[in-house]
């Protein structure tokens, strides 16, 4: 009984202690965060005397703190003799001859260490640990860059070295270290581009890439996984016909099915290097009818044309010679699931640039009767086909196919552009109270375009019937804009010039200045929309149309005008003067690119 209840004394006692400890323990680390290292010091140094172990990191870092770097010395000194063989107490120690200005000291201590390594992975690994945990990057470096000396092996620590490189921001030496591994590990080259895209700040460090790439080819000109990443550098820098080539250097040498040229091709004509993709996929055609990629690749050909011709100047010529591609295309192939997409592009050619509609009807009745097609390509055929059946004054089978499309695709981005493009029906047909019931409806659409352009509509409703309960003027208005939408420029302009003089006392002028405007960039003429945009700018700052203006010249400027000052000039506008606009988070985004930020 008696040694019980010593037992029991001796529990409470040692229970007691630790208690007292952990409240110290807790007061001293509240110290230390208020500031107060004199009176923290006091409690670690007596916890230190308790255990040395558990208390001698908390120590140490209060006397560094308060700047006693001989007490810091001394103490640590003391470990290193009592825990010899542990490099921990030494790291420690060569850190406080660094605080205290004694690099070379520190410097002597570490190069020790590292000569001291015995050809064992896991202890050199272990000991670059302690130094990266150490905050010491370079020596972790140099422990790892040793090791592989000692183990006769240069691939040996290769992810932990281009973690580190990344860390330090080390270009070139993360850049040797990529080269060095990737024809092993070919599975790397993605996490190869992400780094050098997240790290990389220029053409400098581009084209130390480059050079680093063409020396590993001239040497190893039969690893692909070089070829690949130097069209990818050269992709980075814009030289799109660099990189084309060298991808169809690599195909021609490896006898592929040409997939990585297709998937080229889309990327080039994502960048509008229109004539580049062209030659790539004339490529792949000529590879013969047998490859996978013949008929595919027949049918970008011309929707890439498609969009050099029309996103350029053009002539009536270019626009029947393009039309003829489709059909010829469609007459090797046929109309079924695999041509479809040829055919809408091919409808929209006619409904827009040549103005055929007839024609257009007749493909987009046969594209949506083709079974086994896409479900969304047939919902957007439906709906591009609701639009010939509107321009071609058959509007009650138009807003039959847009309903039918909203009513199938139910909150979903496709169901709410049949509802948006219900609306414009309803608008075009001077139905204003039920477009706008439609229309506030989509304010809250998932799609930021359709949200934006459906406030922008309720809001031209809501501003002409409220002065005008008949919206005559409206209506005239709504007319040209039907005509722009179609594409039929002097039409527009012809009734928007005949407003003023027929009601003038309307409250269009923005409007009629932004429909100007739109037709300008219909026409590609960029200077002459600048000029209306800016009359919005100027004359009606506070009206609806105010920010869009300011938006679209900063877009003209940056990507048609090639004026990155101006340009940058109004998406400032739009940060400072309209910072509830729709734009806002784009305009800031442009701008900061513009202003060359390293973050965008």
């Amino acid at each position: 009984m008696k040694r019980i209840l010593v037992l029991c004394f001796f529990v409470i006692a040692c229970l007691s202690a630790a208690f007292a400890q952990s409240d110290e323990l807790m007061l001293a680390k509240q110290y230390a965060a208020n500031g107060e290292h004199q009176k923290a010091l006091d409690i670690y140094q007596k916890l230190y005397k308790q255990n040395s172990e558990a208390y001698y990191n908390s120590y140490v870092n209060t006397l560094i703190a308060l700047k006693k770097f001989d007490d810091a010395e001394s103490v640590t000194k003391k470990m290193i003799r009592k825990y010899p063989a542990s490099t921990d107490y030494s790291i420690i120690l060569g850190s406080i001859y660094t605080q205290r200005g004694d690099a070379t000291k520190a410097s002597a201590l570490y190069d020790g260490l590292i000569k001291s390594l015995p050809a064992d992975q896991n202890t050199i690994a272990l000991l670059a640990s302690q130094f990266y945990q150490a905050s010491n990057a370079d020596y972790a470096i140099k422990t790892f860059q040793e090791g592989r000396k000692l183990l006769h092996n240069d691939d040996l620590f290769s992810y932990e070295l281009i973690t580190l490189y990344r860390f330090k921001r080390d270009k070139g030496a993360l850049t040797e270290e990529y080269l060095n591994i990737l024809p092993k590990n070919p599975l790397f080259l993605n996490q190869a581009e992400n780094a050098f895209a997240t790290l990389f700040e220029g053409d400098a460090d581009y084209d130390m890439l480059r050079i680093a790439l063409l020396k590993r080819i001239q040497k190893d000109p039969q690893q692909t996984v070089f070829v690949n990443l130097l069209t990818w550098q050269f992709l980075q820098q814009k030289e799109f016909d660099q990189a084309l080539n060298q991808a169809l250097a690599l195909s021609r040498r490896s006898g592929g099915d040409g997939s990585d040229i297709f998937e080229l091709c889309h990327t080039l004509v994502y960048n509008e290097a229109y004539d580049d993709a062209i030659r790539g996929y004339e490529y792949l055609i000529a590879l013969g009818k047998t490859q996978p990629y013949y008929v595919s690749a027949k049918i970008e050909l011309i929707n890439t044309k498609n969009l050099k011709v029309t996103a350029g100047k053009y002539v009536p010529a270019d626009l029947i010679e393009l039309e003829k591609n489709y059909m010829d295309l469609l007459a090797e192939f046929g109309q079924n699931s695999s041509t479809a997409f040829a055919m809408q592009k091919l409808a929209n050619l006619q409904v827009f640039k040549l103005h055929k509609l007839t024609d257009a009807q007749k493909i987009l009745e046969a594209v949506v009767a083709i079974p086994q097609i896409q479900t969304n390509l047939r919902a957007s055929c439906k709906l591009d086909l609701g639009d010939v059946y509107l321009l071609n004054n058959q509007p009650w089978e138009a807003t039959l196919l847009y309903s039918q499309v909203e009513k199938e695709y139910p909150n979903t981005s496709i169901g709410q552009d049949a509802k948006f493009r219900n609306a414009k029906f309803a608008y075009y047909t001077g139905d204003f109270t039920w477009a706008k019931g439609q229309l506030d409806v989509l304010k809250a659409a998932t799609s930021q375009l359709i949200a934006n352009d459906a406030l922008n509509l309720s809001l031209l409703i809501a501003d002409n019937i409220a002065v005008d309960t008949s919206g005559k003027a409206l209506k005239m208005y709504a007319r040209a804009d039907m005509q722009i939408f179609a594409e039929q420029q002097d039409n527009a302009i012809r009734i928007l010039d005949s407003i003023n003089t027929k009601y003038p006392d309307n409250r269009l002028s923005d409007d009629i200045l932004m429909a100007k405007a739109r037709i300008a960039i219909q026409q590609k003429n960029y200077t002459g929309a600048t000029v209306d945009l800016k009359k919005i700018v100027a004359d009606h700052p506070a009206d609806l149309w105010a920010d869009d203006a300011v938006f679209m010249l900063g877009d003209i400027y940056e990507n048609q005008l090639n004026d990155k000052e101006q340009a940058k000039g109004y998406y400032q506008k739009i940060i400072t003067d309209y910072g509830g606009s729709l734009y806002i988070n784009e305009a800031r985004k442009r701008f900061r690119k513009l202003r060359g930020d390293a973050s965008s």
